[in-house]
């Protein structure tokens, strides 16, 4: 059976992005989710897509399932759908151990919705942004690891904590 696991970076105010790309840049937590990933498909938006780097543009070593309305989106090396629902069929039937709902918010809130797992980096900082992570039912999840680190958020010029959380959802 595939595991479904949602992971993100959130910051203290709830930022994920700023202008189609990530407000912070911290080593750990790239490395972090490279580690998680690897290996396993990975389901996003298709401006998630669109915000990867272009060495990282498909993400290397994972089948990349891009979710988009737009019926004549194209992204080379990257297997579409329409439907976030039949993107999660995809995956499953596949039988993979695991897949990787990686944004972004509009991706994260239905993926929120079915995820067995949920991968949580908490950055300790407020950060500017205009998209934000939806609302979290921390009732629903059951906290099974945390690791607390600081490092440095190199775009910002600043050191920060934060923590790698790992939730699994209850009942």
């Amino acid at each position: 059976m595939t595991e479904i696991t949602v992971i993100v970076a959130i910051a203290q105010n709830g930022a994920i992005g700023k202008n189609n790309d990530i407000p912070w840049h911290i080593k750990e937590d790239f490395l972090h989710f490279k580690e998680k990933t690897m290996g396993c498909p990975c389901i996003m938006g298709d401006k998630t897509y669109d915000s990867l780097p272009d060495f990282a543009r498909p993400l290397p070593g994972r089948e990349n399932i891009v979710c988009t309305l737009d019926k004549n989106y194209k992204a080379d090396g990257a297997k579409i759908f329409h439907d976030f629902d039949e993107a999660i069929t995809y995956v499953k039937e596949k039988n993979v151990p695991k897949a990787f709902v990686i944004g972004g918010a509009t991706i994260y809130k239905l993926g929120m919705g079915v995820a067995d797992v949920f991968e949580l980096t908490r950055i300790y900082h407020d950060y500017d942004a205009d998209t934000f992570y939806p609302a979290i039912d921390f009732s629903k999840w059951e906290e099974v690891n945390k690791e607390d680190h600081e490092g440095m958020d190199v775009k910002n010029k600043i050191k920060v904590k934060f923590s790698f959380i790992t939730y699994r959802r209850k009942g």
